[in-house]
């Protein structure tokens, strides 16, 4: 179910009422506000029977889009066991978009967590959008569109979404927020010695370091917003940081997280570093 982006939508339905649909979008903005739901949907008004203008969530195609088995679309995203989307993946939709399309429409493919696209894919991807055939749609989704290569994000039209009012939070993702930050707080407010000993004690998996990183980020995010007189922070500070102090960490983090997905750094080094500077 769609919540929310209407501007979005109704955009790229002129677009393709025009028959002016670019070949190829950049889906950006944070994680979790239903950019990848949004172009599921969209795919479905491509490709559904019920010829109302709008998806019918009920005829076959529509059924089959939802379940990932639609043969005219393809949705790449990093591999469970990889943290990465590496060539082979890109060179599988080069060959799926070789084919015609099988209902005669446009072939579609969808690449989420774009960002994570190393530089070889990201090299070989880009041939992809240099010549594309036919009525073929790419739409990429990333909430880090920074870490892609400049020339795919000039090759693409930029979409920007934003969170809904009316979407729920994740209470699952909340409440795992809020406990690590519970646990980082007092060791951001410590002296080196514990943030070492606290750096050592956790058994840093990617995805756990992943979230680490990201309620950090979060944390100063609120803290710079509040220095700045937007908003006011929730969480109790006991530190005084200078807002170039808070922008230098954010920074940091956003480095660290780049390192960390594309090169063999060391996550416990990584944190351990990050924490001296906080």
């Amino acid at each position: 179910m769609l919540i929310g982006h209407k501007k979005q939508w109704e955009l790229l339905k002129k677009k393709l009422e025009q028959n002016q649909l670019s070949h190829a979008y950049l889906f950006t903005g944070a994680k979790e506000i239903g950019k990848k739901t949004f172009a599921i949907e969209f795919v479905k008004l491509l490709n559904c029977l019920s010829g109302n203008g709008k998806p019918c969530q009920k005829c076959i195609n529509c059924q089959m889009i939802e379940k990932n088995s639609f043969p005219d679309f393809k949705i790449i995203n990093k591999k469970s066991d990889k943290s990465e989307i590496d060539i082979s993946q890109i060179r599988e939709v080069q060959n799926f978009l070789s084919y015609k399309s099988y209902y005669g429409s446009f072939k579609t493919v969808m690449v989420d967590d774009a960002e994570k696209m190393n530089q070889e894919a990201q090299s070989c991807f880009l041939k992809t959008l240099e010549e594309p055939k036919g009525k073929t749609l790419l739409i990429l989704i990333s909430s880090k569109p920074d870490m892609l290569l400049g020339t795919i994000i000039s090759r693409c039209q930029t979409l920007k979404f934003f969170r809904p009012n009316e979407l729920p939070l994740n209470p699952e993702r909340t409440k795992k927020e809020q406990e690590i930050l519970k646990d980082l707080i007092p060791v951001i407010n410590s002296n080196l010695a514990d943030k070492f000993k606290y750096a050592k004690s956790l058994d840093l998996e990617e995805q756990e370091f992943g979230e680490i990183l990201e309620v950090i980020q979060k944390y100063f995010r609120n803290l710079l917003l509040s220095e700045v007189g937007i908003e006011k922070t929730s969480t109790q500070v006991s530190k005084k940081y200078s807002i170039q102090k808070i922008k230098d960490i954010i920074n940091l983090t956003e480095d660290i997280n780049n390192k960390i997905l594309f090169t063999n750094a060391n996550p416990k080094l990584s944190l351990e570093i990050l924490l001296m500077e906080t």
